[in-house]
């Protein structure tokens, strides 16, 4: 653009580009980015630059490695839940564990929130932090739990190795995404691998607790999407952390009411199981998981979670001393094959 006055010589004015609605103002994995020294805006929000902005995705090679290696910390965290669940029953019922375990998470994500003083989000978010409280906080979290009461942790990795398939599927339903057929036909593999390596770990029996399992599946499924969602317009942290608050007075009720009705036996083994499930599964997990998925998208984010199954089964071991199958590593190698796939198509 050229400034014109008839008393001075013609000025050229660099004028950058503004970001439109839909356009990301940021590079950055983290969804939480500010756009300019100290910006901030939006309710709760770091970032926002217009309806609709997927502020702080990142784009380019180094975001998507960023996001892909904060999707894989959120992996590594969540294939210790199942070993850290069976720690917490050996000293609490499974209603108390649930609940004590929202309860501590909660408390962490509010000394976060209350430090940053973190404003609440626009109303307009409630509605989908209210799906992630409801799958990830409670759902997932109690359905697992009941289910590892009759199953072992071998069987119950059924639901993890289907739920990358199954976040896909409500992602590109939830949000209008179309990966590619070659996606579809990877994603499909790898679970397919992962489903009959964990069935006949199990011996392929079916268990009483095959209802909650699959139950948790989908619930989990559709809280992984909304908050992968909510990431692009609020900080990772800060889609948890207000979940986890939002669940506050249920799981504070669910505590006492737990305690006060099923036998609690502290040991070692469990009170280290809660406060993992708490602070590493609950709050630090899905800190970098929604981090990811802001950057590299819930249907690519959702296939790395393939490989967590398997580590899985390796803390069983290591930390519950179950065996291992010599298929492990052929299996272990299937689905990093598979992984690689979705990684590479769109």
């Amino acid at each position: 653009m050229t400034a014109q006055n008839s008393a001075t010589r013609p000025t050229s004015i660099a004028v950058r580009p503004t970001t439109g609605p839909g356009r990301a103002a940021g590079t950055g994995a983290d969804a939480g980015t500010a756009t300019g020294s100290g910006a901030k805006t939006g309710a709760g929000s770091d970032t926002a630059t217009g309806p609709g902005s997927a502020t702080g995705t990142a784009t380019g090679p180094a975001g998507s490695r960023s996001g892909t290696l904060l999707a894989l910390l959120g992996v590594v965290a969540f294939s210790l839940t199942f070993p850290a669940t069976a720690w917490g029953l050996e000293s609490f019922g499974p209603w108390s564990l649930v609940a004590l375990r929202s309860l501590l998470a909660a408390a962490i994500a509010g000394v976060f929130l209350l430090a940053g003083r973190v404003r609440p989000p626009a109303r307009a978010h409630w509605a989908g932090l209210a799906v992630v409280a409801g799958g990830v906080v409670v759902g997932f979290p109690l359905l697992t739990t009941l289910a590892l009461q009759t199953s072992t942790t071998s069987h119950a990795a059924v639901v993890v190795g289907l739920l990358p398939l199954t976040t896909a599927a409500l992602s590109a339903v939830r949000t209008g995404a179309r990966p590619s057929r070659r996606f579809w036909v990877a994603a499909v593999a790898g679970a397919a691998i992962v489903l009959g390596f964990t069935l006949a770990q199990s011996g392929g029996s079916a268990s009483v607790g095959d209802a909650y399992l699959f139950g948790a599946l989908l619930v989990c499924a559709a809280g992984y999407t909304e908050g992968a969602r909510l990431a692009r317009t609020l900080p990772g942290w800060q889609v948890i952390g207000w979940a986890l608050v939002l669940c506050l007075p249920l799981s504070a009720a669910g505590s006492v009411l737990g305690l006060a009705y099923e036998p609690v036996h502290l040991t070692g083994h469990g009170l280290i199981g809660l406060v993992w499930a708490a602070a590493g599964s609950t709050f630090l997990g899905l800190y970098v998981w929604y981090r990811g998925m802001a950057a590299i998208g819930a249907p690519r984010a959702s296939q790395l979670q393939l490989a967590q199954p398997l580590l899985t089964l390796l803390w069983s071991v290591v930390l519950l001393g179950e065996e291992m199958s010599p298929a492990t590593p052929l299996a272990a190698c299937a689905v990093l094959v598979c992984i690689t796939a979705t990684q590479r198509v769109k």
